[in-house]
């Protein structure tokens, strides 16, 4: 399938979203003659479990592609109207709107400004980049 992809989400060692991780990640599927497309978790342990990590993550997803990375095709991001998560109460009454029930996530301000600052600093980029 010439449009699957690997996404990396980090491991219980370490993460994986540096541009050491994605070169090995990248010579794996070029190995085993598969599209070098890489989708990079900016959550769950790239980001060590923090939700208000996940802003840098992004930023250095960015910053490899600007320095050249063909392979990185997509990101994922936890995100919500609100920071953070909750447990589930036992009176429903008492959830918080626009707050998750699972992981832990960036908050809508962050986001907006995350994937702005993205779009403004690879939309020269991204157009003129050969994926392979």
């Amino acid at each position: 399938n010439p449009d699957g992809h690997v996404v990396l989400r980090g491991g219980r060692v370490r993460t994986n979203y540096d541009a050491e991780s994605i070169t090995e990640a990248v010579a794996a599927l070029n190995k085993a003659k598969l599209p070098p497309h890489l989708m990079v978790d900016c959550s769950h342990a790239n980001s060590n479990k923090n939700h208000e990590l996940q802003a840098l993550v992004l930023e250095n997803i960015t910053n490899q592609i600007l320095e050249g990375n063909n392979s990185i095709m997509g990101v994922m991001v936890e995100s919500n109207i609100g920071p953070g998560n909750q447990k589930i109460p036992q009176d429903l009454s008492e959830l918080k709107y626009g707050i998750s029930v699972t992981d832990a996530c960036i908050d809508w301000e962050t986001t907006e400004k995350s994937l702005l600052d993205m779009d403004s600093k690879l939309k020269e980029v991204l157009p003129k980049r050969n994926r392979g």
